[in-house]
């Protein structure tokens, strides 16, 4: 049977507070810090021509219904015909995105900038946190769980005994490391260097082709069906007058 325990307001006091406190601050000058390592780099042509390119067919697949079919079919020959369109890239001219990291050294500068700002303060703050507040029941969660939270919610304690809504500090560390996004939104502002999980999934999708985004694009453009409502505009306005006047 759980054991329910009594939380020390000491607790409260030089655990609890300071360690969220901490996070929060280490969290701001994070991201000045990553502002000033960040590099003002100008921005790639191609990739910029690219991002246009791919902007202009989502906006003719948005609008394709509005347009006559013969003007539809002349724009999605324009873009996806495989001879010179503007969406077609062939196999064997897609740039490799990895070769292209290694052969720019400023890009791999950056990467190794933004891993360092990511990667060292969380080592230090979770050496600082294990060190001072190991082993501390912080807090407690007002409502009960089931017991497959114990491991994420009380790292660092061994006892089966203690209930599983009691919070460890070295848990309470990893809860405002990743919960504390919405308070940095707010503080920092929506563009912040201090979303881990963002630069994680950057880490993960290292070597992503760009190219890709134009054959999804050029794809996706040759399934639309086209249904021209120009015709149907009449019939529509007449059903909109009638269902208002009675």
């Amino acid at each position: 049977m759980a054991e329910d325990l009594v939380l020390d307001t000491a607790i409260r006091d030089w655990v609890l507070i300071p360690l969220s406190v901490v996070m929060v601050l280490i969290g701001v000058l994070r991201n000045f810090v990553a502002k000033l390592m960040r590099s003002n780099q100008v921005p790639d042509a191609k990739i910029v021509k690219e991002g246009q390119l791919i902007v202009r067919a989502r906006n003719l697949r948005a609008g394709a219904n509005f347009i006559p079919p013969k003007s539809f079919r002349a724009r999605r020959f324009y873009f996806s015909n495989e001879e010179n369109g503007l969406l077609y890239v062939p196999k064997g001219q897609a740039p490799n995105p990895q070769a292209q990291m290694f052969s720019d050294p400023n890009m791999a500068m950056d990467m190794m900038k933004k891993n360092l700002s990511m990667i060292v303060p969380q080592t230090l703050t979770f050496a600082w946190v294990n060190f001072f507040f190991s082993g501390f029941v912080a807090a407690k969660i007002p409502f009960p769980l089931t017991q497959r939270f114990r491991s994420m919610l009380q790292n660092g304690i061994d006892l089966s005994t203690v209930d599983v809504s009691y919070v460890s500090s070295r848990s309470w560390y990893f809860l405002n490391l990743f919960g504390l996004r919405g308070l940095f939104s707010l503080i920092l502002g929506e563009d912040n260097a201090t979303d881990d999980t963002q630069r994680m999934m950057q880490m993960s999708g290292f070597g992503f082709d760009p190219t890709k985004s134009l054959g999804a694009e050029k794809d996706s453009l040759d399934i639309v069906q086209h249904d021209w409502a120009m015709p149907k505009f009449e019939q529509r306005a007449e059903a909109v007058l009638r269902k208002a006047l009675r």
